[in-house]
């Protein structure tokens, strides 16, 4: 019966361990600012190296295209920033991100957010969809939508692929967005 006791007594203590380590991440994330991320997920603290080379085949996830972009893209969550990265391995800039995931589902794009901007079709910001690609800074930046006004993106150096809002400088940036389809 002790080792029992005492195997719940060290669960419980590593619990309150994670969720006090979580609170302040959770607490730093929801304060609203431009450029962060929006909230802290246990996706989130999968190592890594495990995360970016795990694959998901493109006909396994149901859904619409732009859903299953979306959550392929979630996958690269936390890959370092690159200046002129194409790959989890190297490290992704904002196109680079943007062409590897629809890559992984038979659609070319270029490696420039100006050039994205001349495919598919255009959307209202009102008609933003998760999958379509949202330009900011004169289409100096994209991400992908994935809905509830956030976006997937590999924002600058110093920093990591993420969920951030499109509130703040986003929000004030926003300059278009493009539907695009294999």
């Amino acid at each position: 019966m002790r080792p029992i006791r005492l195997l719940i007594l060290l669960l419980a203590i590593a619990l309150a361990l994670v969720l006090t380590l979580m609170r302040p991440l959770q607490s730093r994330a929801g304060r609203g600012q431009a450029g962060k991320a929006v909230a802290m997920k246990m996706a989130d603290l999968v190592p890594l190296r495990r995360r970016h080379l795990m694959s998901v085949p493109a006909a396994s996830v149901p859904g619409t295209l732009g859903a299953r972009v979306v959550s392929y893209a979630r996958h690269f969550l936390g890959v370092h920033y690159s200046w002129g990265g194409t790959s989890p391995r190297t490290g992704f800039d904002c196109s680079g991100l943007v062409r590897y995931v629809y890559a992984h589902f038979g659609v070319a794009l270029p490696h420039s957010s100006w050039a994205d901007l001349e495919r598919g079709h255009r959307v209202s910001r009102g008609g933003l969809r998760p999958g379509d690609l949202v330009f900011f800074a004169g289409a100096s930046h994209v991400g992908i939508y994935a809905g509830g006004g956030r976006f997937i993106d590999a924002p600058h150096s110093g920093a990591v692929v993420q969920i951030t809002t499109m509130h703040g400088w986003y929000g004030a940036s926003y300059y278009g967005a493009r539907r695009v389809r294999g």
